[in-house]
């Protein structure tokens, strides 16, 4: 694989008559994965923030909700997160041709909308993550000096990320800290700030936040940056680019969902054996997991590119991409809705994981619906729109006063 990835590298710039099908796949997959991510997320929005990892956070689960989060733990969890941020360091090797200022000036302003989602409307934001690691991830891609060496380096960072998990889980004491097991006293008060919201919401959004960004820098943005680089490693290749052959990415969807499933069912099962214990499920299991998560989302890839043909040729699949065309504003959207239902109409905490799930088919609905009305009437989305514009002002004041 290596060694074919590095024989491609010539081929990196994508020919005129490969750009509609490149964008197509790239799009769907992208709209894809801001569908999935929200079947995990539903639980950070509609239960305390304890239960997106650790469903026994009140006391065991029954079967209905230990069935759901052992199939979303199987086949979702982590999977669509890692196949966003893939994408999203493709998306930066394509638009290294618009050159530093305007990347910085694009990333910049990410950071800013991070910020502000972050604060003012939920706290499981992943746009200020994927700025601040964006805005060090360019330059890396930019800086490798070949196809094969922007790969090596996205692997051992994510490694690395691997490794440092590990070594916070050998390091952790023993007692389970609130994010894993809060008290009842703390969960009522979680309700308290999300519903009624104002000063105290935003206070306690900025603290997690404070927090995320810690373990951003300590931990998980070496895995952020890892997945990135990967990304425009196989875009720079042509690997995004539909240039291998449909049994390639056939073969390499079989082999990298088997593997993954290996490493991730077991790893599934030995936390519901131990009862979701804060050491070993919290910590060290997640290792696994967090392995297995990039080898699912190459195969999940994989397949939309092996069967791209067939896929293309479906409705739903024009759907999906329109719903990628406009991937930040659907995300935003679906922010607005479910903040809406559960802080707003005084839903939070109200439904069990399993029945969360019957709002999602509803939202991806409307986020489809939007889509193609908006797209039928406008080139971009609406936050697309906005992030181009203030991003070119944003380089063109750099620019002048560089001048």
């Amino acid at each position: 694989m290596l060694q074919r990835l590095q024989a491609s590298e010539p081929d990196a710039v994508v020919k005129p008559t490969q750009l509609k099908s490149r964008i197509g796949t790239l799009d769907f997959a992208r709209g894809l994965a801001i569908l999935f991510i929200l079947l995990m997320n539903i639980t950070g929005f509609g239960l305390p923030k304890a239960a997106y990892l650790n469903p026994a956070y009140n006391g065991l689960p029954d079967g209905a909700d230990t069935l759901t989060w052992g199939i979303l733990h199987i086949f979702v969890q982590g999977k669509f997160l890692a196949m966003f941020a893939f994408l999203f360091g493709a998306g930066l090797q394509l638009l290294m041709p618009k050159g530093k200022q305007w990347l910085r000036a694009r990333l910049s302003w990410l950071v800013l909308f991070g910020l502000v989602h972050a604060i003012f409307f939920w706290d499981g934001d992943i746009l200020l993550a994927y700025g601040l690691i964006g805005l060090i991830s360019w330059r890396m891609i930019r800086d490798a000096g070949s196809t094969l060496q922007l790969l090596r380096t996205g692997l051992v960072l994510y490694a690395i990320g691997l490794g440092l998990l590990l070594l916070l889980g050998l390091i952790a004491g023993p007692e389970p800290s609130s994010f894993w097991l809060p008290g009842y006293a703390a969960i009522q008060y979680e309700e308290i700030w999300k519903v009624h919201g104002g000063w105290e919401a935003w206070r306690n959004r900025s603290d997690l936040l404070s927090a995320n960004l810690m373990a951003l820098a300590v931990q998980y943005g070496w895995q952020l940056a890892g997945l990135m680089l990967t990304g425009a490693a196989l875009m720079r290749s042509g690997w995004l680019s539909g240039n291998f052959s449909q049994r390639h990415y056939r073969r390499m969807a079989l082999w990298s969902l088997l593997v993954g499933l290996c490493i991730q069912i077991p790893t599934t099962l030995a936390q519901w054996l131990n009862d979701w214990e804060y050491h070993v499920s919290g910590y060290l299991l997640q290792v696994p997991s967090e392995l297995a998560a990039p080898l699912m989302m190459i195969g999940y890839v994989s397949l939309i590119y092996g069967f791209w043909p067939q896929l293309s040729r479906l409705k739903m699949a024009y759907a999906l991409r329109q719903v990628g065309r406009m991937a930040l504003s659907n995300y935003l959207l679906q922010t607005l809705l479910c903040t809406t239902l559960f802080y707003h109409l005084g839903m939070f905490n109200q439904w069990s994981r399993s029945t969360l799930l019957w709002v999602v088919p509803a939202v991806w609905l409307i986020n489809i619906l939007f889509s193609l009305f908006w797209l039928s009437h406008f080139k971009q989305g609406p936050v697309e729109w906005l992030w181009r514009k203030l991003t070119v002002l944003g380089s063109r004041s750099v620019q002048q006063n560089n001048l």
